[in-house]
């Protein structure tokens, strides 16, 4: 069975942005409200950070519960990874999710400086200086025949998207506007040259867009 590349779960805005401008270490999405693009996902039962025991069940649980499923490495671009830009100035500082990553996989983050690899828990960040396609042959061979997931920000995907490497996308675009910071896209349109789209409205107000190739 081929690997497939798989973006899943990315939040974009009603304009098709999914981060806001001057990114910091206080505000990883920018001038955007993360609750904003990802409130569905927060209240759902299967939400990796949950401490209680509630949250909502159905279509927006069934898709926090896949997000996992046969991931076996993931690939995001720098700024997903941390909001600094350049050389390195900080080794210490090891990303925004603490001693326990949410990956559970090998990392593979795509920056122009490399640093030496680490590992928290049973996630281990490589940093790599490549085009996509070679990015994607070194997450493939760590996944060791599970699929690899494409994490984001959107100027990543569009990379990948550009390189023609995805084979599938769950984006779930939320009924807010941000006006400026990283585009995915103007219109989902963009993408049904290549692509086959299903679009699923959630009671939780956002609309799930499926895509796959065709």
């Amino acid at each position: 069975m081929a690997q497939l590349l798989r973006v899943q779960n990315f939040g974009i805005s009603s304009d098709g942005f999914g981060a806001g401008a001057d990114q910091s270490m206080e505000r990883p999405f920018g001038h955007a409200d993360p609750g904003n693009l990802l409130s569905w996902a927060f209240a759902t039962a299967s939400w990796n950070y949950r401490s209680d025991a509630g949250g909502s069940r159905g279509l927006d649980d069934y898709f926090t519960r896949d997000y996992a499923r046969n991931i076996g490495a993931e690939i995001m671009g720098r700024n997903k990874f941390g909001p600094q830009r350049g050389p390195w100035q900080d080794h210490e500082w090891q990303g925004w999710w603490g001693d326990e990553p949410p990956f559970h996989t090998p990392v593979f983050v795509m920056t122009h400086h490399t640093r030496p690899s680490f590992t928290l828990s049973d996630t281990t960040f490589h940093f790599v200086d490549a085009d996509p396609a070679t990015v994607l042959e070194q997450a493939r061979d760590a996944a060791q025949g599970k699929d690899v997931r494409l994490g984001g920000g959107a100027a990543t995907i569009r990379e990948f998207l550009d390189a023609d490497l995805v084979d599938t996308l769950h984006i779930t675009v939320a009924p807010v506007k941000l006006g400026s910071g990283t585009r995915l896209w103007h219109s989902p349109d963009e993408l049904l040259d290549r692509f086959h789209l299903d679009v699923v409205p959630s009671p939780s107000g956002v609309t799930h867009h499926l895509f796959w190739r065709k």
